[in-house]
């Protein structure tokens, strides 16, 4: 494989915007506001060569990135991909978070956010072409001062030498010249054989600050005058303030200001716990409205029914009901997946300081550009006039990239109302019970065997809420009445199943739902997982064998199947009292296996020992990051697999905390052993994967222990027990 030869001028990634400085250089923004921020974010370098890079006099090279780090890695990632073109030494490299601005768009989205599992593969050839196109410019630099040919002239380790003067410059002493020049139009990327730092464990940059405190989070954010705010939303979704008292509110020491927003009350005091006391001393009467009526179980009710009836068609091959009627051999199955909260370990929180002519944000959010526009549309201002700081994440997992910005949004109205800089802050259960959740699901299955065990017909109706409906993406990604995310890991079925049918329905209600770590893979890979398990299980053949055989067009599925099930030796006996399951997935362009190995007691209490998994994500950046990324994602999924359930009763949503919506803890952790297919194919996603195949191989084990199937999550205890009586 050769060098590959980017067009800058078609790729134009490295043109500023006018709004934020224009042309090659563009100023790293400091706060204007706050004594403790602005001393803590890194100093601005002696020169800022683009909008990516900066180079100080002693060639310590600051890279700004414009993703969200929330501890996925990407401020070690992205810095690699710049570091390996620009030919610099890994201990000479720094990060900073790049200010909200067009120049930092995702390339393929079209607006600053981080999500979709998409960090690395869309800045694969952009960010390399900035290092190579700084590289560049620093060897045409060093060329001109000593009158030579810049092809005989070569940059590595931080140093641009001419060999046959022995002449050397370092990267500091030509950087502000370097940034004078006009951008070479086009540049030559490394050949991936000649690669340093991609491909290596290197450390991650964030853990010094996250380890000594120094990092900052939303949280942690003070600003000069601030008051800290809490908000009284109402307890149903779409219920409005019909009458407020607030004069014991007022009474509390430290409290400030009571005021009403469009959100509910908010009251806002010199600390957290005096505006928490004020806001729990409000005597408000609430105009539920229709929220009120709803709950899950009426929802299940509802979707059921709703199954019964074809849906709107997102897949269809041959002709699944007539090969249904004439298999050798018919199953059905239903199956169900609850609400879902992010559940992340910071709860929301934004600090917000608007001016008239300006508005200056702080937040860990994983969408600046549609937070930013979305904040300028409520302080009445151009987007260019709101500047967003992006803090550190604890946590995120699509919460903090809400296609509303309703955080955002929220914090402006606070600070437009209050008139004051304020920090509005969630509180757990404020987070918990405030919105935006993964989907219910129901889904009805049905499938026909023919008289060697052959699946010959497959139908999958699912029954779930758009996430995409009413937001700004729906005319993009609803096309016939079909939300892809509603369907993604179920219409592209990739088993040999020659007869297919799936179809959706997609029913409204007042429960604010969004994207949630994988997305509609999230429930897809549990369902479409366990069937499959059904469906060998009722041919009498290995689930891995079962699987293998109706894979074979599928190369990369394989792959990870047959790696899993080495390592994990599959075939072999499990340790005594042990029993296996297993999983395959392909989400966000990547592919993972896993086996989970379950015990289960007599009282249907789960246990999971240990998971193998294997992925194959195309060239790998950082392996380090991806076997992170696989076991966050194995914990994340194995949470919602066995605790996880956001419940409705009279509207009100029944969980607070994580006493009630418990996440797994380190006692309960499995060993989990991450196995990385080796692979030359562009880089894919490691954030999401993870997590679609581990509800089902944790399931598929407990079919292997008990007999039993359990087709709704979690997979409580009562829910085990109650399976194996159904047996």
């Amino acid at each position: 494989m050769n060098g590959t030869s980017i067009d800058i001028r078609r790729r134009n990634f490295l043109k500023a915007s006018a709004a934020v400085g224009g042309g090659l250089i563009l100023g790293f923004y400091v706060p204007s506001r706050g004594a403790e921020i602005a001393a803590a974010q890194v100093p601005p370098p002696a020169v800022e060569p683009n909008a990516w890079i900066r180079i100080d006099s002693n060639g310590n090279i600051t890279i700004l990135v414009a993703k969200a780090e929330m501890g996925q890695g990407v401020y070690t990632s992205m810095p690699m991909l710049i570091a390996e073109e620009l030919e610099v030494n890994w201990d000479k490299i720094r990060v900073a978070p790049a200010p909200a601005a067009p120049v930092y768009k995702h390339t393929v989205f079209g607006v600053q956010v981080t999500g979709g599992s998409t960090s690395v593969s869309s800045s694969w050839d952009q960010l390399r072409t900035v290092g190579a196109t700084m590289r560049e410019m620093l060897i045409l630099t060093a060329a001109k001062q000593w009158g030579v040919a810049p092809e005989t002239c070569q940059a590595k380790m931080g140093l641009v030498k001419h060999s046959a003067s022995s002449r050397e410059a370092d990267y500091g002493s030509l950087a502000e010249q370097a940034a004078k020049m006009s951008v070479p139009q086009n540049v030559t990327l490394k050949d991936p054989k000649d690669f340093k730092i991609i491909g290596k464990a290197v450390p991650r940059l964030d853990t010094p600050e996250k380890i000594d405190g120094s990092g900052l989070f939303g949280l942690d954010v003070r600003i000069l005058d601030m008051l800290i705010a809490v908000v009284a939303r109402s307890p149903v979704f779409g219920g409005t303030v019909k009458s407020i008292k607030d004069d014991q509110a007022k009474k509390i020491p430290g409290v400030k200001i009571v005021a009403q927003v469009p959100t509910g009350i908010v009251v806002a005091a010199d600390d957290f716990w005096s505006a928490k006391q004020g806001r729990d001393a409000l005597e408000i009467v609430w105009e539920e409205g229709e929220g009120a009526q709803l709950s899950t179980e009426a929802l299940r009710e509802q979707y059921a029914e709703l199954a019964k009836a074809p849906g709107a068609v997102a897949h269809k091959e041959g002709d699944a009901g007539q090969a249904l009627s004439g298999a050798a051999k018919q199953l059905e199955g239903v199956y169900e997946v609850p609400y879902l909260a992010h559940a992340c370990m910071e709860p929301l929180n934004c600090v917000v300081d608007l001016r008239e002519d300006r508005c200056e944000i702080w937040t860990g959010t994983q969408f600046q550009g549609g937070d930013q526009n979305a904040a300028a549309a409520v302080a009445g201002l151009q987007p260019e006039q709101v500047k967003i700081n992006t803090m550190l994440l604890g946590g995120g997992f699509g919460r903090r990239a809400n296609p509303h910005s309703d955080f955002v949004v929220e914090a402006v109205q606070v600070a437009k109302a209050l008139k004051k800089p304020v920090k509005v802050i969630w509180t757990r259960e404020d987070d918990m019970r405030g919105g935006y959740y993964r989907p219910l699901w129901y889904s009805k299955l049905a499938a026909g065997l023919d008289e060697e065990g052959k699946p010959v017909a497959w139908t999958h109706r699912i029954v779930g809420q758009s996430i995409i409906a009413g937001t700004a993406f729906e005319e993009a990604m609803i096309q016939n009445g079909i939300d892809g995310a509603s369907v993604e890991g179920a219409a592209d079925l990739p088993y040999a199943i020659p007869n297919l049918l799936v179809d959706l329905h997609s029913p409204k209600n007042l429960v604010p739902v969004q994207w949630w770590r994988s997305v509609g893979h999230s429930h897809t890979g549990f369902v479409v997982e366990s069937f499959i398990d059904e469906l060998a299980a009722a041919a009498g053949k290995d689930p891995y064998e079962f699987r293998r055989n109706l894979l074979a067009a599928h190369p990369r599925h394989l792959g990870v199947l047959e790696l899993v099930a080495k390592q994990a030796g599959w075939g072999q006996a499990p340790p005594a009292g042990r029993s296996r399951g297993l999983s395959v997935h392909a989400s966000f362009g990547s592919w993972v296996a896993q086996v989970a190995e379950v015990s289960v007691d007599k009282n249907g209490q789960i246990s999971v020992h240990r998971v193998v998994c294997a992925v194959d994500c195309g060239r790998v950046v950082n392996p380090d990051t991806v076997k992170a990324q696989m076991e966050s994602g194995i914990i994340f999924g194995l949470s919602a697999a066995l605790f996880g359930e956001i419940t409705l009763k009279g509207g009100r949503v029944e969980q607070s905390n994580f006493h009630d919506y418990p996440v797994v803890r380190l006692d309960e952790s499995p060993e989990v052993d991450v196995h990385i297919v080796p692979s030359s194919e562009r880089p894919t996603g490691v954030g999401e994967p993870g997590t679609p195949p581990i509800a089902a191989a944790v399931a598929n084990a407990v079919f292997a222990a008990t007999g039993a199937r359990v087709r709704r999550l979690p997979m409580t205890a009562d829910r085990v027990k109650e399976a194996m009586k159904a047996m």
